[in-house]
């Protein structure tokens, strides 16, 4: 089966990375950008199941000091 892991910063953190795209695309002429937030997204194909997606994504893929992370199950 197919899961996929988004993780993200959470909405207190400072996205430091994502200041400086949209900064740079501003200076680029879209001036008209107001943001830009940046995740990694990761695809298991695992035998097991969604416990254990969740697992490897809440203790390896995840910070749970600064990120957030979505698993879902894919369709194919």
């Amino acid at each position: 089966m197919k899961y996929e892991i988004v993780v993200e910063l959470k909405k207190e953190v400072l996205d430091a990375e994502g200041r400086a795209i949209c900064q740079n695309l501003s200076s680029a002429g879209y001036s008209n950008l107001k943001s830009v937030e940046v995740s990694k997204r990761f695809i298991l194909n695992l035998d097991s199941g969604m416990e254990d997606a969740k697992q490897i994504a809440e203790k390896f893929l995840a910070n749970p000091v600064s990120q957030t992370c979505t698993v879902r199950q894919l369709d194919h």
